[in-house]
């Protein structure tokens, strides 16, 4: 019996697919062909095919690789402390104790607020007049006088790390603790007739059983972090003297500044940057479900 073809399925995908081909790969195209462009809204005059100058350009700023290293350090602390602290609250989350769906809920709130919201709140926590951070610094007498923390070379890089763990802990709580009710607890209870200690079960049996989860969830948050501009953007600009400016505050600025072919060129970089940081990840994992 042959089977009818039909063309609704195609019609009732068609929608989706042109929204993407709209929103992702036409912007994509652009700013590939943009970055191989002198594409300065401001000189539009002489707006035109520069080859690789706008790479060449990226390869001797010090700013490029200034930011460059700054998103590294911003990513690795970032990311790492999101998921150290996201999987013990998922941890403590998964055990039974009165209020747990109230705690549930509230330890969502930092991952619902917008960034841009983030970022103006927390940039009044780091206030060095008014800041209640300052206040209670003071009160426990830990430092003698107000400290302007996002106005400090020494102390802005480390106040936005701070903002950033703060908002992505719950992200990682969330999906770890999915991926921990999804454990059989058939398991526990064998290990625990054989004698094994909460450390052994943790090692032994929690993270095996969830390792694809956090695999999924490290890889996108390390994309999320690594092109991240809300936060930062609303606290400090990158500033001061460019302490806290990651590559993605760097391009957005450079967008700005309506030089979009440089900042094409930089977006382009991160994103191979970020495609070759991913494929030994991607080796390894499939390596070891094979």
């Amino acid at each position: 019996m042959v089977k009818k073809r039909t063309i609704w399925p195609y019609v009732l995908v068609a929608p989706a697919v042109l929204i993407i081909l709209c929103v992702v790969f036409i912007p994509v195209i652009n700013a590939i062909i943009m970055s191989f462009q002198h594409y300065d809204l401001r000189r539009p005059k002489e707006i035109g095919f520069n080859g690789i100058s706008n790479y060449a350009a990226a390869c001797k700023d010090t700013l490029f690789w200034g930011s460059l290293f700054r998103t590294i350090v911003w990513v690795v602390c970032g990311v790492g402390f999101q998921f150290l602290f996201g999987f013990i609250l998922a941890l403590l989350l998964n055990t039974e104790f009165k209020g747990r769906g109230v705690v549930r809920a509230v330890s969502m709130i930092p991952w619902v607020t917008p960034g841009v919201l983030i970022g103006l709140m927390w940039r009044w926590i780091y206030d060095g007049n008014f800041g209640v951070l300052n206040d209670l610094l003071l009160q426990f007498h830990i430092i003698s006088n107000k400290i302007p923390f996002l106005s400090l070379v020494k102390t802005a890089f480390p106040s936005v790390i701070v903002t950033i763990i703060w908002q992505g802990i719950p992200f990682f709580a969330l999906m770890l603790l999915a991926a921990l009710q999804g454990v059989p607890s058939d398991i526990y209870e064998a290990s625990s007739i054989d004698g094994a200690s909460s450390w052994q079960k943790l090692i032994l049996i929690t993270i095996p059983s969830i390792k694809n989860t956090i695999f999924v969830t490290v890889l996108l948050r390390v994309i999320w972090v690594a092109n991240s501009v809300d936060v930062i953007f609303n606290m400090t600009e990158g500033g001061p003297a460019y302490s806290t400016q990651t590559l993605s505050v760097y391009i957005f600025n450079k967008g700005n500044a309506l030089n979009l072919g440089y900042a094409s060129a930089m977006a382009l970089l991160l994103a191979v940057i970020l495609l070759f940081a991913a494929v030994p990840y991607l080796k390894m994992n499939f390596r070891e479900d094979t």
